[in-house]
């Protein structure tokens, strides 16, 4: 599983102890740990990405001294010659009060290190000063001012030892929070892990480790500062340049440094009580409480090893009355072997009409044919809590409807019985509004063999005014970035959602704080970019063309927005006359 695969990558790639962290920077020959940021045009970057280029080139950038342009332009005359030659050129900025579109006119990529933790481990004093990175063995070969490049390049390049660096200038130094030597884990690290770690990393969670003390938790320091460097951790993917999610993970760019910081430190404990282990929380079964309804999903028997292709259970609603359902749960039988489960549901035709098709209801219900209605009812991915519908909104479920669950699962080395349940949560009274779906989908998508980025979009038009919920973007192994762009009727665009680093392990769908207005004619475009090259860990084969496909070796372009109508066009219809008036 990939989750496994970056954990045994992160574990590998993690310095020995805590005397390797240099609080004051790196020098010659010393290693340059991986870190992701995203640059002034919102792409992740990540350092130990560029492995296949010969050289790498970080200048500290600043936007606060006018002196820097000598420096700037310098930096990009070398990179015009050297970068045909393989070398990447990249600049770091850590003002505190940089915004994005005072460097449009900047080409180089500009990383923005707002929680000021890559400038800090590199040692950058001064805007101007340059880092040579040997990509070989990820070790500093060089510190100095930009004048130096073009030497140090020529002789890294044809394996000539480099001359000793010159003094770096500092007429321009980098403002930034002075280091904090107060951090420790009682007073300072547990209240955050508390807050934004332990629902996962708990006995039960779905996290590969439980933060059960300081002991365990300093144990994992160097893990810890690995994922936050690399943005792996928290699992929480969306560009803050674009939105407001109500289901927002993040850490803020405060509780960043401070866990960063205090890992450096050597993780001190200080005094008092744990935290951590002194926590008595209950962590409920169902998170919202007991269900209305609970249906078992029929079991399935996972071979410890193989391809398991989709399998489709039913399940015919128990119910003799009509129901609003205000939120759904999946509990999963095995997380490790169930990928993921979609729920949906139909209403089989009337006997007669069955008949007449040669099919009977049930058969007709199963496979989406010959049915009066049907509709989503959520469903599970790696790392999905309770599925609450907005205020207001609910999805009706018929007396009669066929229950239908596309279930994925992805055998792991050993035999399992996955015996999942659905929890259904009703409200007492008809909402007022129905709420909807769309889905933005492109199954014609080719991606070529070693493509780093490859580029292909969905599209759809809605005729009616919206108020958008949330977005959800999918795509499998090779997936890279996606977006959600809505191009409204005055000719004007938007970014609704940018997700500059995709995680197939983190299926997430990110809810609006404050619900979107799209007015009718709006054209919302769903953009999806790949990595098919053997830069990507998890790419399967990138020496393969790939198509679309249900398995997780092929591809997808496919996204869901959650909506609802702003003006039902009618009363609603259907075997629920209680709804009547709902959209």
């Amino acid at each position: 599983m990939r989750t496994m695969h970056k954990i045994t990558l992160a574990l590998a790639s993690l310095p020995i102890g805590f005397a390797s962290f240099a609080a004051a920077g790196i020098a010659a020959g010393d290693r340059v740990d991986n870190f992701e940021l995203l640059d002034q045009r919102g792409q992740a970057r990540e350092l130990h990405y560029l492995s296949d280029a010969r050289a790498v080139v970080l200048m500290a950038h600043t936007l606060a001294c006018p002196s820097f342009a000598g420096d700037l332009a310098a930096f990009e005359a070398a990179a015009a010659s050297f970068g045909p030659q393989g070398v990447a050129f990249l600049m770091v900025n850590s003002d505190a009060t940089l915004e994005r579109p005072s460097l449009a006119g900047t080409t180089l990529p500009v990383l923005i290190d707002d929680a000021h933790i890559v400038a800090d481990s590199l040692g950058l004093a001064a805007a101007g000063e340059v880092l040579v990175i040997d990509t070989q063995q990820w070790r500093l070969a060089h510190r100095g001012g930009g004048a130096d490049v073009g030497g140090v390049l020529e002789d890294l390049l044809a394996g000539r030892t480099l001359a000793p660096a010159a003094e770096v200038p500092h007429s321009c130094p980098l403002q930034r929070p002075a280091n904090r030597t107060d951090i420790t884990y009682s007073q300072h690290i547990a209240p955050i892990l508390q807050q934004n770690c332990v629902t996962c990393h708990r006995q039960g969670g779905i996290g590969p480790w439980a933060m059960t003390g300081y002991d365990m938790v300093r144990g994992f320091a160097p893990m810890i500062r690995e994922v936050i460097r690399t943005r792996r951790m928290p699992p929480w993917h969306a560009d803050p340049q674009y939105g407001h999610f109500a289901n927002d993970r993040s850490l803020s760019s405060e509780e960043v440094r401070t866990l960063v910081q205090w890992v450096e430190a050597g993780a001190p404990r200080g005094e008092g009580p744990d935290p951590l282990a002194a926590e008595d929380r209950s962590w409920p079964e169902w998170q919202l409480g007991e269900p209305d309804l609970v249906l078992d999903i029929p079991a399935f028997d996972v071979p410890a090893t193989g391809v398991v292709a989709y399998q489709y259970q039913r399940i015919r609603n128990p119910l003799d009355r009509d129901v609003w359902v205000r939120g759904t749960e999946i509990v999963p039988g095995d997380r490790s072997a169930l990928h993921h489960v979609i729920t949906s549901f139909a209403v089989p035709e009337p006997a007669e009409k069955a008949q007449k098709g040669g099919r009977n209801a049930l058969g007709n219900a199963a496979d989406g044919r010959a049915t009066r209605r049907g509709g989503g009812l959520g469903g599970y991915v790696p790392g999905s809590v309770a599925d609450v519908f907005p205020d207001g909104t609910g999805t009706l479920l018929p007396a009669g409807a066929v229950l239908i669950f596309q279930m994925h699962y992805t055998p792991y080395g050993k035999a399992v019985t996955d015996r999942s349940r659905l929890g259904l949560y009703f409200h007492d009274e008809p909402p007022r509004h129905r709420l909807a779906s769309a889905v933005l989908m492109n199954n014609r998508i080719l991606i070529p063999a070693h493509a780093k980025a490859h580029r292909e979009t969905a599209e759809r038009t809605f005729k009616r005014d919206i108020l958008v919920y949330d977005m959800l973007p999918h795509a499998h192994y090779r997936g890279k970035a996606s977006e959600f762009r809505a191009y409204y009727p005055d000719g004007t665009e938007e970014v609704l959602l940018s997700v500059p680093n995709y995680d197939f392990n983190w299926q997430t769908s990110y809810v609006l704080e404050e619900p979107k207005v799209l007015p009718a004619g709006t054209r919302v475009v769903h953009t999806t970019w790949w990595d098919n090259s053997a830069q990507n860990p998890a790419n399967p084969d990138p020496n393969r063309e790939v198509p679309w496909g249900l398995q997780s070796w092929d591809e997808m372009l496919f996204g869901a927005i959650g909506f609802r109508y702003l003006a039902a066009k009618a009363p609603a219809e259907g075997p629920a006359k209680a709804a009547a008036g709902a959209e």
